[in-house]
């Protein structure tokens, strides 16, 4: 059984390459999942990539993470990072590394969005690198 990271996408993922290019580029999300699937074969293991604008599947999804053994979790929660005890609790309670991913740095936007509680409970975050942050937190994910 190969080793499996989970890759799970918040709420508006879905319409990235239309959604605010300037900000978030111009890659789709199947775009970014493909590059994961190809960078994750070279590397032997396995990505499963999801996407749900409803904070309950996230949340479901992190404790099936868990439950299958899976080796880490890539999250990038959206705009629940900035607002979800939930998302932050069901990533304390599994006890797998998550790591926080973001296309762009939520540091140098507005001010709402410089708390992360999905960055409290986190291993660490990668954020700032468009679509390849993807690529950097997959790699990370598997030195973990």
């Amino acid at each position: 059984m190969a080793t499996t990271i989970f890759v799970l996408n918040g709420p508006n993922l879905n319409l990235l390459g239309t959604r605010e290019p300037e900000i978030y580029g111009r890659d789709t999300l199947a775009d970014i999942d493909a590059r994961l699937a190809a960078r994750a074969e070279e590397l032997g293991v396995a990505v499963d990539c999801r996407q749900s604008n409803h904070e309950g599947d996230l949340v479901d999804w992190l404790h099936e993470a868990r439950a299958t053994g899976a080796k880490a979790v890539l999250l990038n929660a959206g705009a629940y990072t900035h607002t979800s005890v939930a998302l932050h609790d069901a990533i304390k309670a599994i006890q797998l590394p998550v790591i926080e991913v973001h296309l762009s740095n939520p540091h140098t936007r507005e001010e709402f969005r410089h708390k992360s509680y999905i960055g409290m409970a986190a291993k660490g975050t990668v954020a700032g690198f468009g679509a390849k942050s993807y690529l950097i937190a997959l790699d990370a994910a598997l030195i973990l």
